[in-house]
């Protein structure tokens, strides 16, 4: 098989820094500086995975564990202070809403600029603008300034230009609990449309039910290291059994 994403023990740290008190302040510039006011996050410890083509992976794990840091990894929103990530083809996908997105723009405008982000040619967006216009439901706001979308409407465009991108990866964190639920409906019987097609599919959610029906591998995470990797069901099992 062809690997589609090869993820390297790679490692991601973030300072997370803290208001002190002015008498904390003195008494560690007085100390010569000594210490740090700032706590360190380790995100991601020395996580390896390797996802081959046409399959279906859920990140799971409770708040804090690391999954979404690893999806944007995957994208390439993020890179690793140690270690690396390489994937094949195309990806695509929702990490967060509106990225991409410039909202003194229309809608229209955004769609060619998201397009040619993801890796669409003028012409290809134009070959499937009146697609992506359709499956968004924008209608009339097309033409309106994103700046005036409300979430669920940003989510719809930008999802909607995502899949028509026709990716060989496609990423999806818990953006869909934005949109209101006929929209997710049809979200949902797309990415199951992608799977079915061979697509590669990295999923983030906290529905396990959702995730159980559209991915076939789990892998756990906790406190920013992998502690499983199996079939979905014993993952979601798993994790079922730390709440």
């Amino acid at each position: 098989m062809t690997t589609a994403i090869e993820v390297r023990g790679i490692s991601k740290e973030f300072v997370l820094r803290h208001t002190r008190s002015i008498k904390e302040a003195f008494v560690w510039i007085m100390k010569g500086r000594k210490g740090d006011l700032s706590k360190k996050f380790h995100a991601l410890s020395d996580v390896s995975l390797t996802i081959e083509q046409g399959e279906s992976v859920a990140l799971l794990g409770l708040n804090g564990s690391g999954k979404s840091t690893l999806l944007k990894h995957i994208s390439g929103v993020m890179l690793p202070d140690v270690g690396t990530v390489q994937t094949r083809g195309r990806v695509a996908g929702l990490i967060e809403v509106g990225a991409g997105f410039h909202p003194d723009l229309s809608g229209r405008d955004n769609v060619y600029l998201n397009g040619a982000i993801l890796g669409m040619s003028e012409e290809q967006i134009e070959e499937r603008f009146d697609d992506i216009l359709e499956f968004s439901e924008i209608g009339q706001f097309i033409d309106t300034e994103v700046k005036f979308y409300s979430s669920g409407m940003y989510l719809r465009l930008a999802f909607s230009v995502a899949v028509h991108t026709n990716p060989e990866v496609f990423l999806v964190d818990e953006i869909l609990a934005v949109g209101d639920e006929p929209f997710q409906k049809k979200c949902i019987a797309r990415i199951k449309e992608l799977a079915d097609d061979g697509k590669t599919l990295v999923v983030v959610s906290h529905d396990l039910d959702l995730v159980a029906q559209i991915c076939k591998r789990g892998v756990l995470l906790e406190h920013g290291r992998l502690l499983m990797d199996g079939p979905v069901d014993e993952v979601v099992a798993r994790l079922r059994g730390n709440d």
